[in-house]
């Protein structure tokens, strides 16, 4: 080989080195940040701390969360499409942040979350139940019908605010079955259940884990949930499908993301060492308690979700011909 041809190779070989940095092999040597789109005390905030603690362990180097809450996501998750893609910051958002607001805020929205944006893992599912006021006639999904198309008009539901899971549920169960209960939105789940509760409005499409201990004390009526199949913590609860509304499938869901352009070899990483910690019985079991469904697997599950979600809900946006401010 001539002295040209070494030269050359030792090029390329500088050129391959340079398009992995070196610091991409010894990752992580400092504290890794995980970037939450809300308030501390909520399932997504206690979700990210449960895998924080078990993760630093894992990865040798602290994992600390960091609460950037405020306009549906958008400031966390930008925020994080702007952070250095090395692995050191990270985010855990939501169905809401990465399928929904697409749809709500078209051009106005900071960040594209299939471009910005990797997938690292599919952290966990939460499914969302119908619930009513107990004055409300109405035991099954088909009695509730029943009952909305007797009072058009005339029948409330509460939801998050506009925009939320809870709002684009009902929106999506309005359009598949002619009802057309009054939106009324509030600053959150918890302001809005305690409407349901005191009967100011009658129904609500709420998380799991946030209307259940209301279900129990007696103070709501559970009806059905949002999946397709019926949860082994409510076995008695019927899915809205199977009991009167058709064709209905609304799963909320968290996932871990960094931002575009980190390694590949970072991502595997933190891939595998989230997918390590959620399987761990502890972490399971408190996420269990919480309603809280794990999945795990490789980072193209979320790329599928966030894409065949961001369409699934855009046309309910439109279709119903929601605004946001």
């Amino acid at each position: 080989m001539t002295v040209s041809s070494l030269n050359a190779l030792a090029a390329v070989a500088l050129l391959v080195a340079g398009a992995q940095p070196a610091w991409a092999a010894d990752y992580p040597t400092k504290p890794i940040k995980i970037v939450v789109p809300y308030a501390a005390g909520g399932s997504t905030d206690t979700l990210a701390r449960v895998v924080a603690e078990r993760l630093g362990k894992r990865l040798g180097q602290a994992v600390v969360v960091e609460n950037k809450p405020g306009a549906s996501e958008q400031i966390a998750i930008a925020s994080v499409t702007k952070a250095a893609p090395d692995g050191y910051t990270i985010l855990l958002s939501t169905l809401s942040g990465l399928a929904v607001n697409p749809g709500l805020y078209g051009a106005r929205l900071p960040y594209n979350p299939q471009k910005d944006l990797t997938p690292i893992v599919l952290a966990a599912t939460v499914p969302s139940v119908v619930v009513v006021h107990p004055s409300v006639p109405a035991k099954n999904m088909t009695e509730l019908g029943a009952y909305l198309k007797s009072k058009p008009g005339a029948v409330s539901y509460a939801s998050a605010g506009p925009g939320t899971p809870s709002h684009l549920g009902m929106e999506y169960y309005k359009k598949a079955n002619g009802f057309d209960p009054v939106h009324v939105p509030y600053k959150g789940g918890a302001p809005a259940l305690q409407e349901v509760m005191g009967g100011q409005v009658q129904l609500m499409m709420a998380l799991v884990p946030e209307a259940m201990p209301m279900v129990k004390s007696g103070r709501m009526r559970a009806l059905a949930v949002t999946t397709t199949k019926r949860l082994a913590a409510y076995p008695e609860l019927p899915t809205v499908s199977e009991s009167g509304g058709k064709d209905f499938d609304m799963t909320f869901w968290y996932a871990f993301m960094a931002p575009a352009a980190t390694p590949a070899e970072i991502v595997t990483t933190l891939n595998q060492a989230i997918d390590a910690v959620l399987a761990e019985k502890e972490v399971r079991s408190r996420l269990d308690e919480m309603s809280l469904d794990v999945v795990g697997g490789p980072p193209a599950k979320v790329t599928e979700l966030i894409k065949s979600d961001s369409a699934k809900w855009k046309k309910v946006i439109d279709d119903a011909g929601i605004k946001v401010d």
